[in-house]
């Protein structure tokens, strides 16, 4: 069933501790959001479909599983989302990326397309966005739509953050689709930052403040 799910273990829980604290520098600071990218995609990738194959180990002929068939990709809302798309990736490394550009205007708050590069096959791929921190939600609205607009059918986005303002956007627009975070903070603030969050994710990740 489509909707929000929370990953609630511990590992994601102690990591996202580390993240929020604001003398987690650089360096940690990306290395944080990596691994917890890995464990939210490992709970995002549960349903992947399996098929039995035969094969020979050193001991004797196995009957035993691989992922059936289904293809991925990942799409890294740029520029915070590249920072999950190295653990993510990690996991399903046959997996193709795409990126979308996106910034918030900051006098109207809406998000605004700067860029979009795709696979070619999207539209035959389950397709998994990601982005550190669901704020306003409008960024993420916007790049659920770019990727329907390319016919794929099955889409989940993961989070390391989300707001209920923002989780209320992107449900409200894309009832359909599966949203995977860490944690659900309190709320916006003045200037749409998720309180208590983790700051500027991007900025944090790159160093750029």
């Amino acid at each position: 069933m489509a909707g929000l799910h929370i990953i609630d273990h511990p590992l994601v829980q102690h990591k996202i501790s580390l993240l929020r604290d604001k003398n987690t520098g650089t360096k940690e600071f990306r290395e944080l959001v990596s691994e917890i990218s890995m464990l939210i995609c490992y709970e995002a990738t549960r349903d992947l479909p399996l098929k039995e194959i035969e094969l020979e180990t050193p001991v004797a002929m196995a009957k035993t599983k691989v992922i059936s068939g289904r293809k991925l990709a990942f799409v890294p809302i740029l520029r915070a989302g590249l920072g999950m798309t190295e653990g993510a990736s990690a996991l399903v490394p046959a997996a193709k990326i795409g990126h979308i550009g996106l910034f918030r205007d900051p006098d109207t708050k809406v998000s605004v397309k700067y860029y979009s590069k795709l696979p070619e096959d999207i539209a035959e791929r389950d397709v998994i966005i990601t982005d550190p921190m669901i704020a306003t939600g409008h960024s993420a609205k916007t790049a659920v739509q770019i990727i329907k607009d390319r016919g794929v059918k099955n889409i989940k986005f993961m989070c390391v953050i989300c707001s209920p303002e923002g989780i209320e956007t992107l449900t409200t627009a894309h009832p359909d689709i599966d949203i995977y975070a860490g944690v659900m903070d309190t709320g916006l603030n003045e200037e749409k930052y998720i309180v208590p969050g983790v700051g500027d994710a991007g900025d944090r990740m790159f160093g750029t403040k």
